[in-house]
């Protein structure tokens, strides 16, 4: 792995983790299925072989069979109680996850800056971490190749909307790392500028639901 790569890795897991806590180690990779490599269709789309099935559960349990169902309500309720806990410890005004389970991000974001780190450090001195553990250990298997064309889509609409140096996302090793400024480690996208925010406020809809915030 080049230098290049390990930064723009570090920098999509540091993306994720500040949604959650900057004080907890997180996958290097943003996005995993299981092994398999990447391939290019004819479109100069990337897709992942051996992807496994969206039908199935962590457990592997059937989604036609409910256990889809089950998952999500068990995500939801997880999610609910770092929700509730945040509220306790930090502030009552934190926000209810969506009807999916994943955290609403843009009211956390504009509760954050109101409230600085605390809404994103799991609360002030990981105080709701083991309750934030929790939920993302049960959130539900998301399919990759629907997750990079997603980003894919984010990442031209960000060009097309002025952000010209934002790179797109790339499958490598059946793991997807999102895009965005080419160089992370030393930032050439300024994301506080009018261009950049109006250009996010274009293009959010073309990511994923539970994608806000990767890239």
């Amino acid at each position: 792995m080049t230098q290049k790569t390990r930064s723009r890795t570090r920098a999509a897991s540091r993306s994720r983790a500040a949604r959650f806590t900057l004080l907890i180690a997180v996958p290097a990779l943003a996005l995993t299925t299981a092994c398999g490599g990447a391939e290019s269709s004819d479109d100069g789309v990337a897709s992942v072989s051996d992807a496994p099935s969206t039908g199935q559960t962590k457990d592997g349990a059937d989604a036609s069979k409910g256990g889809g169902a089950q998952a999500k309500s068990a995500y939801y309720d997880a999610q609910m109680k770092f929700v509730q806990c945040m509220r306790k410890k930090i502030t009552k005004d934190y926000p209810d996850p969506k009807l999916s389970g994943y955290l609403d991000w843009t009211k956390i974001n504009k509760l954050q800056e109101r409230m600085g780190n605390d809404v994103a450090k799991a609360g002030r001195g990981n105080a709701c971490v083991s309750e934030m553990r929790k939920a993302m250990s049960l959130e539900p298997p998301r399919d990759t190749q629907k997750d990079y064309e997603s980003m894919l889509a984010h990442a031209k609409c960000m060009r097309a909307h002025g952000v010209s140096k934002f790179t797109n996302p790339k499958l490598q090793d059946g793991n997807v790392l999102p895009g965005g400024d080419p160089n992370p480690a030393s930032p050439e996208i300024k994301q506080d500028s009018p261009a950049y925010k109006q250009a996010e406020q274009a293009c959010k809809d073309k990511l994923l639901d539970g994608l806000d915030g990767m890239q």
